[in-house]
C-alpha cells in the first residue's frame, strides 16, 4: 500500500469513527439532561457567565459546552487510535498484558510491543513507576520462560501519537531512558514506514476537518437540553 493510499483510509476512519461518531454522539447522549451530575450552584454561575442570566439556555450551554469539547472527545480519541491500528492491519492488538498494540518496526525490523499515549502531556508522576515496573516485569517473565528470546528494553516502548521530542514531558523522559518513548513523526515514520507520514497525515486530516458538516450543532444540542431543562423540577427560573 503506498503512502497516498494508507493516509486516505486512515482519514476515512477518522472522520467516521472519531468526527462524526464524536458529533452523532454529542447529540444523542448529551443533550440528555439524566446524563449530567448538576452541581446547582456552579451551574447557576456558569449560566450567568455565559447568557448573562440564570436561564435554561445558559443552563444548557454550561452543561453541553465542556462535555462536548472537553472529556468526550478526549476519552474516546485515544480508544479509537488504538482500534484503528488493528482493523486496518497497521499493527496487532497485543497478548501480553499491559500492552496496546505489536508491530514490526520499520526502521530496524524488531518487532516492537507498545504502549499508546496521546499527547506529550497525558501521564502523571506517579504513572511512571508503575509503567517502568510493567515492562520490566513482563521482560523478565518472558526470558524466565524463553518466550520471547533476544528481546531488550528497547523492544518494549511508549507510542505517543502526536507533538515533538521536545515537548515531552519530565516524566515521559525519565521512561525514555529506559524504554523508548517514540512521539509523532517518529513513531508514524516506525509504525507505517513513511518518513513523512505525520506529516502528510496532519494535512490530510486538517482538510477533513475543514469539509465537515458541523452548521448549527451546538444550536441544536443546546436548544434541545435547554428544553428539558425549562420543564425539569431541578431548576427554578
Amino acid at each position: 500500500m503506498t503512502e497516498k493510499e494508507l493516509i486516505k483510509i486512515i482519514v476515512v476512519y477518522f472522520e467516521k469513527n472519531i468526527f462524526q461518531q464524536h458529533i452523532n454522539s454529542s447529540l444523542k447522549n448529551h443533550t440528555k439532561l439524566k446524563s449530567y451530575n448538576i452541581n446547582p450552584i456552579v451551574v447557576k454561575y456558569l449560566s450567568k457567565v455565559l447568557d448573562d442570566k440564570y436561564s435554561p439556555e445558559g443552563v444548557a450551554k454550561a452543561l453541553f459546552y465542556p462535555r462536548v469539547l472537553g472529556t468526550s472527545i478526549n476519552t474516546s480519541f485515544g480508544t479509537r487510535i488504538q482500534d484503528m491500528f488493528v482493523e486496518l492491519g497497521i499493527a496487532q492488538g497485543s497478548m501480553i498484558k499491559g500492552m496496546d498494540i505489536e508491530f514490526v518496526d520499520q526502521i530496524d525490523g524488531r518487532k516492537k510491543w507498545c504502549q499508546l499515549k496521546s499527547g506529550p502531556n497525558t501521564i502523571n508522576s506517579e504513572d511512571v513507576n508503575p509503567l517502568i515496573k510493567k515492562f520490566t516485569d513482563t521482560i523478565n517473565l518472558a526470558r524466565t520462560n524463553k518466550a520471547l528470546i533476544g528481546i531488550n528494553n528497547t523492544d518494549f516502548i511508549v507510542g505517543v501519537l502526536y507533538g515533538e521530542q521536545s515537548e515531552l514531558s519530565m516524566h515521559y523522559k525519565i521512561i525514555d531512558k529506559i524504554h523508548p518513548v517514540l512521539i509523532g513523526r517518529d513513531f508514524w515514520h516506525r509504525i507505517t514506514g513513511f518518513s513523512n507520514f505525520y506529516d502528510q497525515l496532519v494535512i490530510a486530516l486538517h482538510e477533513c476537518i475543514a469539509n465537515l458538516n458541523t452548521k448549527d450543532f451546538f444550536k441544536k444540542g443546546c436548544e434541545e437540553l435547554a428544553n428539558e431543562i425549562r420543564y425539569s423540577p431541578l431548576f427554578h427560573f
